[in-house]
């Protein structure tokens, strides 16, 4: 069937529906009504599905018309009902598909409905409308809302942790056999990198990797976990996109933007429990109140870039995995938001009584105040925005919320693993490719009171994780199939303190202080990149102006990036002072190669490369070689890429 219901909302708010006036000249032109019962969910369902609910179904009505249902639809519109059951020539909807009026034919666009199709809509209007009572185009029952807890299954192999327990059975339906764990070496660099953003140091990874213990992984994934200074400073970079934070940018200047950098180091160097996190965030404090309140952009901007918009697309999209920011100006053509759960939400931001905006063109409707999940609670009707937050902060963070912990388990799973258990990551209504391993996970984190350290430990020493990476494809497969770790790039921040690790030039000043949870400022040994305002080279590596809420990075390399890898100012001032660094700390060639090669890649060279290098670097050993050694290894997939 052809679209040809598509544009029927606009007529039935413009004419009144109590019934079509057609002349006995219209009438005698109107084909016959079909001559065989008509089946609903055969031949109009359909039509319905293919041109109507994603104007008039799942919660969206255009025109204030829905069909939802059949008591929904003979409701009708603004202006009446669009049809009057066992009467198809009385019925506007007919009037409309026979476009005796040019200027409100329906549809504007496309095939006209032919006289057949018309036919059989006249023909079920005249079997009195009838309607298969198991269809429904109201708005389903969202995805992973509700808190759910699987059965973790028995597995062949001892002492085997949930994660692959409950991965057994999926490898086994997908034909998978898992391959044995990455060595030693690969398995430090991998945790090093994820848990605090640093190469290993060489002396700490050659001690690990003479250990005999047997669970010293999971001893080495607690001792990084527990490096309280650099987790922080290595996941503020994490946390910094997702909540718009930065030390310059639009908004700074003129005091339409505030930071909370001091409020996210103390949260996460103490590992606030998540619930409380998202709560002072939600709810916010002095200190936290920078994220809700977003930027106050220069100038006239559309209303769907208002601070209390903004609020509400922050609010979802962060914690919730919902994306609004379509439905913040009309109804979301991409899912089944509409504008009024955006203006409910962002109504909840507003100081004042928030009239809502179609397209940038008010509507003269006040939104009331809600959450886009009713499901979960509704919020009480105030007029008092302290106790309308406060009521927000208690919806989102309750028990009840399995969203709030799945989209967290989601976006650490991709961290870590390099793709989502849920994709895209921020719409969570889409079905997870092992549902009962992202549950588990969300629930064994609720569990054990929001301890993200304890989420990452239970991720990190799943064998899961110790499996050798796959690599990243280019274009994403239809049906994806998990078979390990993802090789990943570092992140922009990662790569300049691996830089800084290598040469030992790390940056002056950080672009703001931070008090520890000990009272003390600033009192580290080298200023890491999560605290500098994005340089030349981070910009060229991906990281942000954080304008916009950032969940994800891009991964694709660019001409930029090989210009500045290559050629570089920032770089080529760092391998200067490196190259005099590591002369002057090991005066032999073979010292000063073996050196370098353990710091920057975990291990001695080979003796091809010992070779190759001790001939760079000259004998004597010369700066300049030096250089473009360290300028060799830095280029090294080796070196920027996470196996």
């Amino acid at each position: 069937m052809k679209p040809w219901f598509a544009s029927l909302s606009l007529a039935l708010a413009a004419f009144t529906c109590a019934g079509a006036g057609l002349s006995p000249e219209q009438l005698q032109q109107l084909p016959p009504p079909a001559n065989h019962p008509i089946n609903f969910s055969q031949e109009i369902k359909p039509l319905f599905e293919a041109s109507c609910i994603k104007c008039h179904g799942k919660g969206r009505a255009k025109g204030d018309f829905q069909i939802d249902s059949r008591a929904i639809l003979l409701k009708g519109g603004e202006t009446g009902p669009a049809l009057v059951p066992g009467q198809s020539a009385q019925s506007l909807i007919v009037e409309l598909v026979m476009g005796f009026d040019p200027d409100t034919v329906m549809p504007r666009k496309g095939t006209k409905l032919s006289r057949e199709q018309i036919g059989i809509l006249r023909a079920w209007i005249d079997q009195g409308a009838k309607w298969d009572a198991s269809v429904s185009f109201a708005r389903a029952e969202p995805a992973n809302l509700k808190p759910r807890q699987p059965e973790i299954p028995p597995s062949r192999t001892k002492n085997a942790q949930p994660i692959d327990r409950l991965l057994e059975p999926y490898f086994a339906a997908n034909k998978i056999k898992p391959s044995k764990p990455v060595d030693d070496r690969v398995f430090a660099r991998r945790a090093y990198l994820d848990v605090v953003g640093l190469l290993p140091p060489p002396d700490a990874l050659e001690k690990f990797v003479a250990s005999r213990s047997k669970d010293k992984r999971a001893q080495l994934v607690r001792r990084l976990l527990a490096d309280n200074e650099n987790y922080a400073l290595h996941w503020l970079s994490f946390w910094n996109d997702l909540l718009r934070n930065d030390y310059k940018g639009t908004g700074y200047i003129d005091g339409g933007r505030k930071g909370i950098t001091q409020w996210l180091y103390s949260a996460l160097e103490t590992n606030k429990p998540y619930d409380q996190f998202v709560a002072e965030l939600v709810n916010p404090t002095p200190a936290s109140e920078g994220f809700t309140k977003g930027i106050v952009w220069r100038g006239s901007v559309n209303a769907s870039q208002t601070p209390a918009m903004q609020a509400a697309q922050s609010v979802s999209q962060v914690f919730m995995g919902v994306n609004l920011k379509c439905a913040s100006c009309h109804d979301s053509l991409v899912n089944d938001w509409t504008l009024a759960d955006a203006y409910g939400l962002a109504g909840v931001y507003s100081d004042d009584p928030l009239e809502m905006v179609h397209c940038d063109r008010p509507t003269g409707k006040i939104a009331a105040p809600k959450f886009i999940y009713a499901q979960l609670g509704e919020l009480e009707s105030t007029t008092n925005k302290v106790a309308r937050l406060k009521q927000l902060a208690q919806l989102i963070t309750q028990r009840a919320d399995g969203r709030l912990s799945r989209t967290l388990v989601n976006r650490l799973w991709q961290k870590f693993y390099g793709r989502g258990l849920v994709e895209p990551l921020d719409d969570m209504d889409q079905p997870a490719w092992n549902p009962d391993l992202i549950d588990w996970l969300a629930e064994d984190f609720a569990d054990h009171g929001y301890d993200v350290k304890h989420l990452i430990e239970v991720m990190l020493t799943a064998r899961a994780y110790q499996m050798p990476a796959t690599p990243a494809l280019e274009k994403p497969e239809k049906a994806f199939v998990f078979r390990g770790p993802e090789v990943r790039r570092l992140s922009a921040e990662q790569f300049r303190d691996a830089v800084g690790a290598l040469t030992g030039v790390w940056y002056a000043n950080p672009a703001t202080k931070v008090l520890h949870a000990d009272g003390s400022t600033n009192h580290f040994a080298a200023t890491r990149a999560a605290l500098v305002a994005a340089d030349t080279l981070q910009v060229a590596l991906g990281r942000p102006n954080r304008e916009q809420v950032m969940t994800s990075r891009a991964s694709a390399a660019t001409t930029l990036q090989a210009l500045e890898l290559t050629n570089g100012a920032e770089l080529a001032e760092m391998f200067q002072q490196g190259a005099e660094k590591a002369i002057a700390g090991q005066a032999k060639p073979d010292g000063v190669v073996t050196q370098l090669y353990q710091k920057a890649l975990g291990r001695k060279p080979t003796r091809a490369e010992a070779q190759l290098a001790a001939n760079l670097v000259g004998r004597p050993v010369q700066k300049t070689g030096v250089e473009d050694l360290l300028w060799g290894l830095a280029m090294m997939p080796e070196f920027q890429l996470i196996y």
